[in-house]
């Protein structure tokens, strides 16, 4: 007598795995494809494919049996991570040039000024209007204040020896390859108060000297350090059969995880390392056909990684948005559309931006994939009171600044003085 299909697994030897995999290309090449019919744009695909994933879960739930970030919160944490890490090593690879050392001045200012000023902004929102613990609204404010590496390609330089390096660019992609490495002393500040309380005297001193200084700095030199380590690898030794001409792009993603790795084994900033990597490796023997290979390679993994990650997020935001209040919809709405691009817009005065570099700046702070690293990694340290309203208001802010950025992206950038010089200069000549 024949045996029947086992139960729960659909005919022909397919499983949920199987479909599963099937559904997923499927939706990323939808979303990749659906902006071009409209607007032959593709900023409009992350949040496409968050939507698709959300619709995946709303119309065949037997396939939505992602884990629950807020009771299994390692296979984000891992997944994102590594999305991160190659994220900010292509940003600091796209750079060509980075003298005149005054055109690091807006960035600067978006990170000394800006981003404090969001981390405080948002937390004082969390516990007035959300009613958070002091604990979780500064850890709330960190997830949220960093730019996103992953999600902001759109408002960044082109790829190595391409060019493209306007003012407005050039400060959104020096932000978000630094700013994440810089938001990790505030997701340390969130875990101190959860264990040791409202006491300064206990532990301010020491996490100014080794969360702040020491980690920042330990990851710099980390970064310039392997940097000129791949580089002689890759260009210099031996001279003749240099590793470079091999034309391997998988010697990125090995430098990576070789300097993001150890960085953090000496209780560094990995993110702060890999950024810095990147801009390292970049100046040695900057006019090589190499760079753009390393560039072109890791970009692809960060896509592959971001498409995923995003479509997984979609298919537990029905589970995520189950505790959202009207307040954290607040909290949201006012985060992206009043402070951002207030602290952006005052962190910028006196920076040489004109007013339509500066706002668009200000605005285009987009939050994604380094959010839910950061939250993943506080809750695997420990158990925050506001759990779940966090991971509700972080999905929210996810969602919405994909679609705010996402399908304005365009239209913003051809507004900036990059492309308003183009026109002008394409009227002269004819």
């Amino acid at each position: 007598m024949e045996e029947g299909p086992v139960e729960g697994e659909p005919f022909f030897g397919l499983n949920r795995y199987h479909i599963a995999l099937a559904v997923l290309g499927l939706v990323i090449i939808l979303a990749r494809w659906l902006p071009r019919l409209i607007s032959r744009r593709e900023p409009a695909a992350a949040p496409l494919m968050i939507l698709f994933g959300a619709g995946i879960a709303v119309w065949l739930p037997d396939l939505a049996t992602l884990p629950d970030p807020r009771e299994t919160p390692l296979p984000w944490e891992l997944a994102s991570e590594l999305t991160v890490i190659v994220a900010l090593f292509g940003s600091g690879m796209r750079l060509d040039e980075l003298r005149p050392w005054s055109r690091w001045r807006p960035t600067f200012r978006m990170l000394g000024i800006a981003m404090p000023l969001t981390i405080f902004a948002v937390a004082f929102l969390g516990v007035g209007l959300t009613g958070m613990t002091v604990a979780g609204a500064v850890l709330l404010g960190a997830v949220l204040a960093p730019t996103d590496p992953v999600l902001a390609a759109d408002v960044q330089v082109g790829p190595p020896q391409e060019g493209a390096e306007h003012p407005v660019r050039f400060t959104l992609t020096t932000e978000a390859a630094l700013n994440d490495g810089l938001a990790f002393p505030f997701v340390y500040l969130g875990l101190i108060l959860a264990a040791e309380g409202l006491n300064p005297g206990a532990w301010a001193l020491d996490w100014l000297l080794r969360d702040v200084i020491y980690r920042i700095a330990l990851g710099t030199a980390m970064g310039w350090l392997g940097g000129k380590a791949l580089g002689y690898v890759l260009f210099r030794f031996p001279a003749d059969a240099a590793l470079a001409q091999t034309g391997s792009g998988v010697v990125a993603l090995a430098g990576i995880l070789l300097c993001y790795g150890s960085t953090e084994l000496i209780e560094g900033y990995g993110f702060i390392s890999v950024a810095v990597l990147g801009l390292t490796l970049r100046r040695i023997e900057k006019d090589h056909h190499f760079h753009k290979r390393l560039h072109d390679f890791s970009e692809s993994i960060e896509h592959a990684l971001t498409a995923a990650l995003l479509v997984a997020l979609g298919t537990v935001l029905p589970l995520l948005f189950r505790d959202l209040t009207w307040s954290q919809i607040a909290v949201a709405a006012v985060l992206l559309l009043v402070i951002r691009p207030a602290a952006g817009w005052l962190s910028l005065g006196r920076s040489g931006l004109g007013w339509r570099d500066r706002s668009i700046v200000a605005v285009y702070g987009v939050r994604g994939i380094g959010s839910i690293y950061y939250l993943c990694y506080a809750g695997s340290h420990m158990e925050f009171v506001d759990e779940d309203s966090l991971w509700s208001l972080v999905a929210l802010v996810i969602l919405a600044s994909t679609f705010l950025h996402g399908f304005s992206v365009g239209w913003a950038m051809d507004q900036s003085s990059e492309k308003q010089g183009a026109r002008a200069l394409g009227s002269a000549e004819r």
